[in-house]
Formats: C-alpha cells, structure tokens, sequence
C-alpha cells in the first residue's frame, strides 16, 4: 500500500510544494498489489481496467490528517496522490471554537490545482455522460469528505486525540462517501493502516460508477446497494432499489447518494426560503456562517440543491477557512464580492465579511415557538459577531411575493410533529415545482423548429434574443404553472444575467447541437444517395462519402442520441456510394478516418 509514516510524507510533501502543487510520484501500481480478484462476467470496459483503476474511478485519494503540537495539523498518511496539502490540512479540522467533542463529519470543496490530473481515467468518461448534471463529475474541483473525532486522552500532551479521515474525489456524491466513511472511520481508528488497506482492496473490486444501474458494493465485510440517477430520470421522483432473493447480505440500501435534507438545514431560517431560492438562482454572493463545519457545509449544499434541476454554475464552499488559497480573492475590499456561496465557522469572518450583500446565520432552533421571531430579514448592521442571532442579513427586495401556502404546510407539519423526511420531500418538492416554472419558458423559447435537409449540413440553432425571449412570457411565462405572483420579468432579467444562465445555456445548446446531428444522420439514413450521386461528379461523391464518413466518427465518438442501427445504416449507405466509384478510389476510400 502507498502508506507513509509523518517523516517520510512531509519530505515528498515539501518538494511537491516546492513543484507548486505538482504531484506525488507515487506509482500505484508498484506500491499496492494487484492481486484482487475481477469480476465473473467483467463487462467490456472493465476487461480494460487495470489495477486501482476501479479504486481511482470513485475516489482520488484518501488520507489521514492528525495534529502535531509543533506543526498543527499535518498529513500522516496518504493513499495515492494528495494535491494541495495545506488547504486539505486546515479544511479536515473544525476551527478551534466550534467545540466538536466526539464524532463530526462534514464535507469541503476546493480548486484543483492549475495543471494537475485527476487520476480518474479519461476512459470512464462516458459513464459521466449518462449523469444528471448536478451528479456529473466536478472538472475544477475535487470533495474532501471528513471524518473527525475527538476525544479526551489524558496520555496525550494536548489531552485530546484529534484525527480526521478524508476521502478525496470527484464525484459530488455526499451522502454516499459519509455512508463509507461510518463503516471505514471508526474501524481506522482502532485498527490504523490494515483496516484503510483492506477498505481499498475492497473499493477497488468494485463497479465503476455508472448511472442507471443497480451496484452492489462489498467494503469490510458489509454490502451497500445503491443506484446512481440518470439525465433522463424523472426530477423529484427516485428510483428505489429493489430488493431481491440475495440481498440477505446487503447490510446497507443509500435511497439516495447525494441529497441532504433540505428542512432540516432550513429550519433556522424558516420564513425565508423563497428569498434563498431567488439569491441562489441568481449566482449572489452568500455567506453561511454556522457554529460547526458539518452545518455550514449541509446548508451550503442544500441551497446549492434547492435549484435543481438547474445546476448551479458559481463556485461554493460547503467549509471555508482563513487559510484558504482563496482566502483574500474573495476577502478583498476592492472589489464586489464573487458569485460564491462560502461556508464558515469561524467568528473571524464576520468582520472579515460584513461587507458581503447577503449572509445566513444559521443557530439551533428547536422550538417551535422561536419561528416567529425569524419573519424579518435583517439588516447587515446588526451583525457583528458570529453569536449573533440567527437569521437572513441582506438589503435584497425579492421579485417574487411570498408564498404563504408553502411556509403554512410546513409550520403546521412542525406543530403536528410531521416526521423530517415528510417535511423534506414537502420542501423538495416545492423547490422543484418552483424552479421548473421557472425553466420551462427558456426550454420553450430555445427549442428548434426547423425541418431536417439531408446531405446538406444540419440546420444552425437560432440566436437567444432576450427581448424576443421576453415577449413570449406573457402567454407562456410561468404564470400558467406556478401560482405566484411577482415581477416574474425582472428576475429574467437579473437571471440571464448570472453565471446560472450561462452554464445552463451552454449545456442546452450542446444538447440541442447533439439532437439535431442525431437527427441528421437518421435522415440521411433515409435518403436515396444512389439516386442524389447520378448528378454528382467524381469530385463530389468522394467529398459526400468524405463527411458521411466523418459524421459516422463523430456519432460514435460524441454518442449521439441515434435511434438503434442508424450508425450500422449510414455505414451500408457509405459503402454503396464507394463501389459506384472507380477501383483505385475505393482503396483509398476504404481506409478508415483517423479521428
């Protein structure tokens, strides 16, 4: 295993430093053996996995971050490549006064280093292709997902044993990897180095992740069962995991691998969860300031989730600390603040940050009593310590009037005493319902309509022109799906304005680009092209057969969303056209395209 003691780690890690941020030379494949065995019926790509390829498909690294009386927090072991170890080191451990005795988790977000790679192979792309765009690989980013423990020891100088583990990734897969880390923390910390390599012994013999199936995955002696969301899932509604005849092994069923819930991370700021959805949709610059890391970083992720199905495109930090590499990028006074959702704990920041538009303050509120007292958005004036009481501080004059039906469904649930996961499919349900109203005008509005010219290019998408956009809202405007009422036009605005339309533009016209070539190609498959090249000069037949050909690449290559057998049609259609051509073109012709 790539296990190293403190010494030996902190020389590799200095001169990793040294190499801004470059990575660890540790190979893989020399320092862990490969002797887990495959799988029975190993699908075609798994036949070309190699050793801890499995393991890298889910996670990146994983380490153990303990502290040192002389150098504070450092790193003791790492599995794998560690990028960016001063931030992983602050961002594993909760600031000193948030007071976290026992057992905490939590997770964090920050950037991947300029240059590096992820050691998630570029051969399991496709797998992310058939991901709902929350659920699609991080490319800038990686998660750190944290288990910390502390406990008294009197044996210990500082009297207190202080360790994290951390899983380092990818995938945006939270709650999955805090399942993980309750079956493989604890045993850590009683065990040490065996029980994280029998963990990754396991973790590679599992499935790579992909959508749509059900995966059983073995980790030290317990089964979890799960399924990984689709695109083309319908939003709101999850497929759970059947349970069948061998499932008297599986120890563990995850109903969901990424949602938190969203009433319990709302509570404290009950009356304002309409305004929240607004801020979020529109990319303002948040602050949550929490007593701990993991309720700054589950209310970070559930504001970033309410907008689904619209991904939200800004950077967020579900933990945040002053020793941040973007730290004084986005501290600065020089200029507005960024589209950013910051998580924080320490008390530091809310001087450091009192100039920021809109900040959360989020307290235990176990009383129904106390909601009341929370109706009011305060002003920013009034926040001046991170003690201060919780609630919304923020200026901002939402678009859209209060939804008055939703706040009241919710409070009588807490009066009757409606169980949580009642509540949070309730407010699940209300965000979703929201933001589709909220979509389906754009969806509308950049749908094409232009009929199918075989042979000829496939037709262009027209522009977006938000004033033409604009006129469509008031016989199509959300009015006809959501029963609130508000300046619906203004929020547009403000919107194509944000980060937020610009990611879900993009990834629309990408979408759009892809029907149409996939509906090109069916046409084409429909054309009689022995007939169209009878008018053809040589010259023009080997051009067609020339971008029939490099059409057919980039449908396999871009998996175009064909109809079955349209590739195998257009192939028989290329090879017709070539055997009406003279002898020594069809040689040449026959000679597959280089992508």
């Amino acid at each position: 295993m790539a296990l190293r003691g403190s010494e030996e780690v902190e020389e590799r890690m200095e001169e990793a430093e040294q190499g801004e941020d470059r990575e660890l030379k540790i190979s893989p494949a020399e320092e862990m053996p490969a002797d887990g065995p495959g799988e029975d019926e190993p699908e075609p790509e798994q036949q070309l996995l190699l050793p801890w390829d499995r393991f890298s498909a889910w996670l990146h690294c994983i380490c153990v971050v303990g502290f040192d009386l002389e150098l504070g927090q450092a790193v003791e072991v790492i599995i794998f490549i560690l990028l960016c170890k001063t931030s992983i080191c602050y961002l594993s451990f909760p600031d000193s006064n948030s007071g976290c005795l026992g057992d905490t988790q939590f997770c964090f977000r920050f950037r991947q280093a300029a240059g590096s790679k992820s050691s998630l192979g570029c051969f399991l792309d496709h797998f992310d292709r058939d991901a709902p765009v929350c659920l699609k690989k991080d490319q800038g980013h990686f998660y750190g997902y944290v288990y910390f423990r502390q406990v008294r020891d009197k044996t210990l100088k500082r009297g207190y044993f202080q360790k994290s583990l951390v899983l380092i990734s990818k995938l945006p897969y939270v709650t999955f990897f805090h399942s993980l880390l309750k079956l493989i923390a604890p045993e850590y910390f009683e065990k040490q180095e065996p029980c994280l390599e029998a963990a990754c012994n396991d973790i590679d013999r599992w499935p790579t992740p992909c959508p749509g199936k059900i995966l059983t995955l073995p980790i030290m002696g317990v089964v979890m069962k799960l399924r990984i969301p689709t695109c083309s899932d319908k939003p709101g509604t999850s497929q759970l995991v059947q349970s069948t005849p061998t499932d008297s092994l599986v120890s563990i069923v995850l109903p969901t691998i990424h949602e938190v819930d969203l009433f319990r991370c709302f509570y404290p700021v009950f009356f304002h969860i309409q305004m929240l959805w607004e801020l979020v949709l529109l990319g303002e610059a948040l602050v949550v300031m929490a007593p701990s890391p993991a309720e700054s970083s589950e209310t970070v992720l559930a504001l970033v989730s309410c907008i689904a199905p619209l991904r939200y495109c800004s950077d967020f930090r579900p933990y945040f600390t002053i020793h941040d590499s973007e730290f004084k990028e986005y501290t600065t006074r020089t200029q507005a603040p960024p589209s950013v959702i910051l998580g924080v704990t320490n008390p530091f920041f809310a001087k450091t940050l009192q100039h920021w538009p809109h900040i959360i303050r989020i307290g235990d509120m176990k009383q129904t009593g106390e909601m009341a007292k929370q109706m009011k958005v305060k002003k920013l004036k009034n926040l001046k310590t991170l003690d201060s009481k919780p609630g919304v501080y923020s200026a901002y004059k939402p678009f859209l009037n209060k939804d008055e039906e939703i706040l009241k469904q919710l409070q009588k649930g807490v009066q009757q005493k409606r169980p949580s996961s009642a509540q949070n499919a309730i407010l699940r349900r209300y965000f979703l319902e929201l933001t589709q109203s909220f979509i389906i005008p754009l969806v509308r509005f950049s749908s094409f309509t232009s009929q199918m010219k075989p042979v000829i290019s496939p037709p262009q998408l027209k522009p977006f022109v938000q004033e033409e956009f604009m006129k469509t809202l008031e016989k199509a405007g959300p009015q006809l799906t959501s029963r609130l009422k508000g300046d619906w036009i203004g929020l547009y605005r403000q919107f194509l304005k944000s980060p937020n339309f610009d990611g879900w533009f993009r990834n629309r016209r990408k979408e759009m680009t892809q029907k149409l070539e996939a509906l090109h190609l069916e046409a084409l498959c429909d054309e009689d092209l022995q007939l169209r090249i009878q008018k053809h000069t040589e010259v023009e037949t080997v051009d067609l057969v020339l971008k029939l050909k490099e059409k057919l690449t980039q449908a396999e290559r871009e998996q175009l969303p064909v109809r079955m057998g349209t590739l195998a049609k257009l192939q028989a259609h290329i090879d017709s056209v070539i055997l009406s051509l003279p002898e020594d073109l069809q040689c040449i012709l026959h000679k597959p395209v280089t992508p």
